[in-house]
């Protein structure tokens, strides 16, 4: 081996690594000083990929709004929901309903979907002269499922003067969007006659 060769250079680097910071003093002067440049001239490459390699953040979960700020939600929404029903104005009691093709509706024979086939199912309703109770709801209660989304069980009441004419449970799923709470599901069912 020549001194001064690659492999010559290659060994004392090897030699550099293998002794101890304590041993610096015993190296010679040319490999210290040569491990000192590649280590000042790497230094600024480390500190950059370092720099630029930052750690992902933690994904940040937004904190879900109580079940009872949900139900006083729910509550107001519902309130104007009957008053619109009660009135005779399809057209407001279906906005609280999302306008998508996907929104369901659990009917006798199944679920049915579409915001059509739900505004189609409650027009007769809705019609001049047709005989249509006033509507209340009773025992919402409402959980949060995931931010932007709650499941809301309640009664509802139709009536006529002080006289129950039907009721029954439902459940649906809420989503909210830009333009407020909407219904995704309905499962809406009658009490037993």
């Amino acid at each position: 081996m020549r001194p001064g060769s690659e492999q010559d250079r290659g060994a004392l680097l090897f030699a550099t690594a293998s002794y101890s910071f304590k041993s610096l003093h015993h190296m010679p002067r040319l490999v210290l000083s040569r491990s000192l440049r590649v280590c000042r001239a790497l230094l600024p490459v480390v500190v950059l990929a370092l720099a630029c390699n930052k750690a992902p953040e933690p994904a940040r979960v937004s904190a879900l709004p109580s079940a009872d700020s949900l139900a006083q939600v729910f509550k107001a929404q519902f309130d104007r929901s009957a008053v619109a029903w009660t009135q005779g104005d399809l057209d407001k009691f279906m906005a609280d309903y999302a306008a998508d093709s996907t929104t369901t509706f659990m009917a006798g024979r199944g679920p049915e979907r579409g915001f059509d086939w739900i505004k189609a199912h409650y027009a007769p309703l809705f019609e001049p002269g047709a005989k249509r109770d006033s509507l209340r709801f009773e025992s919402l209660v409402a959980r949060p499922l995931a931010p932007g989304v709650a499941l809301v069980t309640a009664r509802f009441i139709l009536f006529r003067n002080d006289t129950t004419t039907a009721s029954g449970p439902f459940t649906l799923v809420m989503e909210e969007r830009p333009e407020g709470w909407k219904i995704l599901h309905d499962h809406t069912s009658p009490d037993p006659k």
